[in-house]
């Protein structure tokens, strides 16, 4: 890295936990079929695009009594709410916690995510509690790409004399995260979790990608660099 920043921002659904994952194993496991996964995703990500009034991971109800018929799925509101509460069991991506203790070695990690406190709290403990601190949607009380997240979360930052050109903006999704940081002018990580892959999946799809300053498929390595640069430092 050309400058050692203070804290690393996360964006954590899609980033750290793997939620198209979690999504088909939760319909799986509670409908009992095998699912289409890229079918449901497409479907999914056409759903998200068309915005919602509730935060996430509310609005997955709706989504499921939307996809339910098309799907075969069980339409009642028991299984869309069980649904809902499955989000905060998601399974991390396989590098995550390793990777996320080893950037805590060098950083402050901070979670910034639209996921409601209640279901990012089963996530973090998924996670191995890996963040100095966390803001959710309720916090914040607005979702990215708002910008005002982000004055938000700067804004919290500061008080421990986090400044904005301190911090490493670290994400999945170029819709949420990648474009919207970019411009505000933040250092920007983009963690290509479907590279190889086609498509954009469930997350919401741009027409044109933001180039970021750092560009890896995998957290490990964003976590190979960072000690790589530490052990420079040390040495010189």
């Amino acid at each position: 890295m050309p400058r050692f920043p203070k804290a690393l921002t996360f964006d954590v659904v899609g980033t750290l936990i793997d939620f198209e994952t979690g999504m088909i194993r939760a319909l799986q496991t509670l409908c009992g079929k095998d699912i289409d996964r890229e079918a449901f995703l497409s479907a999914y990500r056409g759903m998200r695009a068309r915005g919602t009034t509730l935060p996430f991971p509310e609005d997955l109800k709706p989504i499921y009594q939307t996809l339910a018929a098309q799907f075969g799925l069980p339409e009642s509101e028991a299984y869309a709410d069980a649904f809902v509460l499955a989000a905060k069991d998601w399974p991390a991506f396989p590098d995550s916690v390793e990777a996320l203790e080893r950037l805590g070695q060098h950083f402050s990690l901070v979670a910034m995510t639209n996921t409601q406190r209640w279901a990012f709290s089963g996530m973090e403990k998924t996670l191995g509690m890996p963040f100095h601190d966390s803001i959710t949607v309720d916090d914040a009380l607005c979702e990215k790409p708002d910008t005002a997240f982000f004055g938000f979360a700067r804004g919290r930052l500061s008080r421990d004399g986090i400044l904005k050109d301190d911090i490493l903006h670290v994400a999945q999704s170029q819709y949420h995260d990648i474009g919207v940081a970019r411009k505000l002018g933040y250092t920007v990580c983009w963690i290509e979790r479907r590279k190889g892959t086609a498509g954009f999946g469930g997350t919401i799809a741009v027409e044109n990608l933001t180039t970021p300053d750092y560009h890896f498929s995998t957290l490990k390595e964003l976590a190979d660099l960072a000690d790589e640069d530490a052990l420079l430092m040390l040495q010189s």
